[in-house]
C-alpha cells in the first residue's frame, strides 16, 4: 500500500502575542469559510483537543423554519394596526 506524504501533513498557525491566528490556506477551503464567517469551537478537556466548526449559514437556508400548518404569512400592515390598538389601550 503506498500512501501520500501530503497525506499527513497538518495546516499549522502561529498565535500572535495578543491572541490571534490565521486559519491556514487549506482549512478555509474545507470548511469554505470566507472572511466575516463565524467559526464555533468546541472544547474536549478529556482528550485536550478543539475542533473547529463553521457557521456559515445564509439567511436563506432559514426560509421557512418557522413556518407551521395554518399560519397565515407575515403582513407587516396587520403588524403596524396591532401596534396601533395595543398603544390605544394603554
Amino acid at each position: 500500500m503506498v500512501v501520500c506524504k501530503e497525506e499527513f501533513l497538518m495546516p499549522t498557525a502561529t498565535l500572535t502575542s495578543k491572541g490571534q491566528t490565521t486559519i491556514p490556506r487549506e482549512v478555509r477551503e474545507f470548511l469554505k469559510v470566507k472572511s466575516g464567517d463565524k467559526l464555533e469551537f468546541k472544547i474536549n478537556a478529556e482528550d485536550q483537543t478543539v475542533s473547529l466548526k463553521a457557521v456559515n449559514l445564509h439567511v436563506s437556508d432559514l426560509r421557512g423554519i418557522l413556518k407551521r400548518a395554518g399560519m397565515k404569512p407575515y403582513n407587516p400592515a396587520e403588524r403596524t394596526l396591532a401596534l396601533k390598538a395595543r398603544s390605544r389601550r394603554k
